[in-house]
């Protein structure tokens, strides 16, 4: 078995691994770096480019998991792209609004490398995208005639219980087996429920980290966090400010509704409409109709008749009275400007009526990230465009994460038992966190942490 590390970086960044596996070649993922720009932020295709490649899988639809795949198609244009069903019913759309978000940044920023890819390539690649439910053996290197006398290596998707239609990913090969995490999360959410991780075997493990640099609290609960939000929020409604949940449109956004309206229903809080985004809509509705094919909890809930949402209409947060405890679900989580969580948090920061509330990671190279740093009465700089602000607003953090802690990743190494780990998708401490306690705890396991474009033989 042969693995290469496409990420241009050694942070969370674009997701995207090639495996060689009976002479056949996957790429899992192809993602966009959030925090470059333009080809900067791309896998390293190139490193891939000395041979075919046969599939692409994607694990789930956050644009730094499958922001790039129209790139990686251009590159591999024999390849066939394989997806949960569900992930199947998102893609399009994800990566529609990826070319809307460039085209935007050309014209804003000056970025003349953007868009990467036009509507039309996407259009055009949408034929070679197939989606598979859960636990089925496909056999990925078997779609070109020419492979035929060859006997192909099976792939097989895992619920990940990270968001809509993610997956663990199995590779199987005559003697070899590899599990992909992608990302994963190991407790139950407000929608979704855990992983469905048990039945998986495999030889060498490439494991997420996000979490590794994040001890768990004793005495954490999901439950406790949900009453400390219960009460931040009735607090600043007795302010009669308004309440900013910033949330990427996919995953977040419906798991803080779906909160919301749980506390509605209970009669926790108020019914009164949450004002959302257009993308942040388009999701919920697609959580809506594909709740019947989903493991997830309260399955007869269905958002959009549960609660009267009302989407942002463009320039509505520059110009809306902010008072009466209106509350915003709104993307983006890392309120970038010309976004409406950008807008509304700029008019928010200085009046001490109002609350942000963050949910989810944010940057600290972000506006969100810079804004969660800042202390109450702090002068910061917000973003380029806001420039200076100082920070008078209510401010709190909720541990609502769709990632599995590392208490829970570390379990999970100890029950497959892999003969090679091999670290990614984390920043240094927490990649350097995993690798100590795994070395601790199983001295004959192998550890790898792979630097970008590195290939491993043999793992």
């Amino acid at each position: 078995m042969i693995v290469t590390n496409l990420n241009p970086d050694t942070d969370i960044g674009a997701s995207s691994w090639l495996v060689e596996l009976d002479g056949c070649r996957i790429l899992l993922d192809a993602g966009m770096h959030p925090k470059r720009e333009g080809r900067e932020g791309l896998p390293m295709f190139g490193k891939a480019a000395n041979g075919e490649v046969d599939a692409i899988a994607i694990s789930h639809c956050h644009h730094d998991h499958v922001g790039a795949l129209p790139v990686a198609c251009r590159h591999f244009p024999r390849a066939h792209v394989l997806m949960t069903e569900l992930s199947y019913f998102l893609v399009e759309r994800v990566l529609h609004n990826s070319v809307n978000v460039m085209t935007r940044q050309r014209d804003e920023l000056g970025i003349r490398e953007y868009p990467l890819y036009s509507h039309d390539e996407v259009d055009d690649i949408a034929p070679v995208f197939q989606g598979f439910k859960y636990n089925r053996e496909i056999e990925w290197a078997a779609f070109h005639k020419s492979r035929q006398a060859m006997s192909s290596p099976t792939l097989e998707f895992f619920d990940a219980g990270h968001t809509l239609g993610s997956a663990g990913i199995l590779l199987r090969g005559k003697k070899e087996t590899l599990f992909y995490t992608g990302d994963v999360c190991f407790h139950d959410q407000t929608i979704l429920r855990s992983a469905r991780f048990e039945a998986v075997k495999a030889d060498t493990l490439i494991m997420e980290t996000t979490r590794g640099n994040r001890e768990t609290p004793a005495g954490f609960s999901r439950e406790a966090e949900m009453e400390r939000l219960v009460a931040a929020i009735h607090a600043a409604q007795r302010r009669k400010g308004c309440i900013l949940i910033p949330a990427f449109a996919l995953g977040r956004t419906q798991e803080i509704l779906a909160t919301l309206a749980l506390l509605m229903r209970e009669e926790k809080l108020k019914r009164q409409p949450v004002y959302i985004g257009g993308l942040g809509r388009v999701f919920t509705e697609i959580y809506d109709l594909e709740a019947h094919r989903t493991n997830r909890r309260h399955t007869d809930l269905q958002l959009h008749e549960t609660l009267q949402l009302i989407v942002l209409e463009k320039g509505q947060a520059e110009s809306m009275k902010l008072s009466g405890g209106k509350i915003f679900v709104i993307t983006a989580g890392m309120m970038s400007e010309n976004t409406a969580a950008h807008d509304l948090a700029a008019r928010m920061i200085g009046d001490e009526k109002q609350s942000i509330f963050f949910v989810g990671y944010a940057d600290p190279d972000s506006p969100a990230g810079r804004l969660k740093a800042a202390k109450r009465g702090e002068t910061f700089v917000f973003s380029p465009g806001a420039g200076r602000l100082t920070r008078n607003c209510d401010m709190e953090m909720f541990d609502l994460t769709a990632h599995a802690n590392r208490e829970e990743l570390l379990e999970f190494v100890g029950r497959l038992s892999p003969r090679a780990v091999l670290l990614g998708h984390g920043d240094d401490a927490s990649r350097g966190w995993f690798e100590s306690q795994i070395r601790e705890r199983w001295p004959a396991m192998k550890i790898l942490q792979p630097q970008p474009g590195l290939t491993l033989t043999g793992v």
